[in-house]
């Protein structure tokens, strides 16, 4: 069969399928105006906790608010019920698709309409999703940073009646937070097309943070609301040892309930956790190498209280509402006090007593006092990997806007004879700059590129008639296939072809044996989006002011961090309050330095 351009039905939208229906109108019933009824209401609560009702009010004001409370303060509530009252939907923005599941399920399960729009979804499940926003009573939409650029979503915004922007993890929005995400940097611009408040929300933010944070939201007057970052029932305790392994083993033996151990490594994450078991203690691994399904299932088994101990790093427990840990220790010391601070506080958030314990030794000092040199290579160092990156891939100057490329960090280290820290925190702060994207393990699309002349196609004898089909079907959805590797959205090639994915693989192979087409199938990887054609050596802006003042602030973090664990005279709650700007704080007569002083 010979290929010729098809004329394909157009698919309308399921709002046009629902021309001439109306469309529904939200329950105003039950959208009560007292915040105090609504919270009696959904989540069975007389009052609030403090601070929550003072921020309630002021979003109900119209006023742009950023929330500073702490781990297990109740954040959600304070978006939450503002939304129900104002009407329209609240687009919620968080990086962590688990917490995105767990609160769509909760509202669901409560009888508010909740839905969300993450990275993992296909083509079709956003456009279903996004159209049942833009058209349906939804209250919330959840959406993953990553997704506000798009064509699709500005799209459907725009027939959007939103009621609130809410920002969750606010601190990633932010240059000086310990974890900035240049997604987060599309919420400014969102705020240009919706005319709604901003409701920002964060458990760990600076003054210099906080007033970053209202900068880059378009904060139409400062209003920063905060609740004391105090936690009675955690216990702080810092430990000096050279045998971590028998402090840890002692810890997880003697401390009853569920535990979370922080390590640095991956490897680590599997050493520790295979000890533990050997010794008799119920536990399991956790990282972001792991396949999603088996994150899922782990996550899943810990919460169940069916593991009892997650050895993990730090990609465990963001979003993850377990209220009955009982203790959490650090086997390796945190690079900042805002992720200790953070991490230490998924204990206890039930209200009993519970443990944060922090391990430490020489070592742990040495790596510190090492972070700075390797998180700031040198400018000179960074250009070199710039350039490095684009002769890896074969990229001349001028081109490779656009590119995605499938990105193996430890052979781009062997090909070049490089240390893979130095490389990678390149990597991180070219991404600060603007110059890319890097995306760590996560789903990437199958990427197909046509390899003959569009002229040629023609001339092809197709020994099977679905193949002119689904070449027509990507030439029509995809720019860009004649010149290098597009990814596909397969499902939505698919359906639109009327075959089953599986099928769709199977002949995406044959094009690719006949030489038609290049085909990528869909993988698990890490991936550098480049956002332009490559620099020539002059034109590359790694700018150095703020290459400086970003070095300063973390050896400012890393002093803060080295001074909490070698200080015997201050309360370790006192010291980390501090460090966040409350002052005047009543030590917390249950860390290991206020026992030490009672018992003097």
């Amino acid at each position: 069969m010979r290929f010729q351009p098809l004329l394909l039905q157009n698919f309308v939208t399921f709002a046009m399928q629902q021309q001439g229906n109306e469309i529904p109108v939200p329950n105003i019933e039950k959208q009560m105006t007292r915040p105090l009824e609504i919270l009696k209401e959904y989540w069975g609560y007389d009052s609030f906790r403090p601070m929550q009702e003072e921020i309630v009010n002021s979003a109900l004001e119209g006023r742009d608010v950023l929330a500073i409370l702490p781990t297990g303060g109740g954040k959600s509530v304070c978006f939450q019920v503002p939304a129900l009252i104002r009407e329209g939907i609240a687009i919620v923005i968080t990086p962590l698709i688990a917490l995105m599941k767990d609160q769509v399920q909760n509202l669901n399960d409560r009888g508010i309409k909740a839905l969300c729009v993450n990275a993992g979804m296909s083509h079709r499940e956003v456009e279903t999703s996004l159209n049942n926003a833009a058209y349906g009573d939804f209250k919330f939409l959840y959406v993953s940073p990553e997704r506000l650029g798009t064509r699709m979503f500005r799209n459907f915004l725009m027939e959007m009646n939103v009621s609130y922007i809410v920002v969750d993890e606010a601190h990633c929005i932010s240059q000086w937070g310990y974890d900035f995400r240049p997604d987060y940097l599309e919420i400014g611009r969102l705020r240009e097309l919706v005319d709604a408040p901003v409701i920002a929300l964060t458990a760990t933010a600076t003054e210099k943070v906080s007033v970053d944070i209202m900068d880059r939201l378009g904060f139409k007057e400062p209003n920063l609301l905060k609740s004391g970052f105090e936690r009675p029932n955690l216990s702080y305790i810092v430990r000096k040892c050279e045998d971590k392994l028998g402090q840890m083993l002692n810890i997880c033996a003697s401390i009853a309930g569920t535990g979370i151990v922080y390590v640095r490594s991956r490897r680590k994450t599997e050493e520790l956790a295979a000890y533990l078991a050997s010794n008799g203690i119920s536990s399991s691994f956790y990282h972001a190498g792991l396949g999603p399904d088996t994150r899922a299932e782990r996550q899943s088994l810990w919460k169940s209280g069916k593991i009892r101990v997650m050895v993990c790093t730090n990609a465990f427990g963001m979003g993850i509402d377990k209220p009955d840990v009982r203790f959490v220790v650090h086997f390796d010391v945190p690079d900042s006090p805002e992720s200790y601070f953070q991490e230490a506080g998924r204990g206890g958030r039930d209200g009993k007593r519970s443990f944060a314990v922090l391990l430490w030794n020489s070592g742990d000092l040495r790596r510190l006092h090492q972070i700075e040199t390797i998180s700031f290579p040198s400018l000179e160092y960074m250009e070199d990997i710039y350039h490095k990156i684009h002769a890896y891939y074969e990229i001349p100057y001028d081109t490779g806007a656009g590119r995605q490329l499938k990105f193996d960090l430890e052979e781009f280290c062997r090909r070049y004879g490089l240390q893979r820290q130095p490389v990678y925190y390149s990597i991180l702060y070219m991404e600060r700059t603007g110059h890319l994207t890097f995306s760590e393990d996560v789903d990437i699309n199958t990427k197909v590129q046509v390899m003959v002349d569009r002229n040629d196609l023609y001339d092809i004898d197709f020994d099977e008639g679905r193949m002119p089909v689904i070449l027509d079907l990507l030439m029509r959805r995809y720019t860009g296939l004649f010149s290098w590797p597009v990814p596909v959205d397969e499902e939505y090639v698919a359906s639109r072809a009327g075959v089953t994915v599986p099928v769709l693989r199977q002949l995406l192979y044959r094009l690719s044996l006949e030489h038609v087409i290049r085909y990528v199938p869909a993988d698990h990887a890490t991936v550098i989006f480049l956002h332009h054609d490559r620099l020539r050596q002059k034109n590359l802006n790694l700018d150095p002011e703020r290459y400086a003042l970003l070095k300063a602030s973390c050896s400012e973090r890393i002093a803060k961090m080295t001074g909490y664990i070698q200080q015997e005279d201050t309360c370790r709650s006192t010291y980390l309050l501090e460090y966040f700007g409350q002052e005047g704080s009543e030590d917390c007569r249950t860390c290991d330095v206020c026992r030490s002083k009672a018992k003097a």
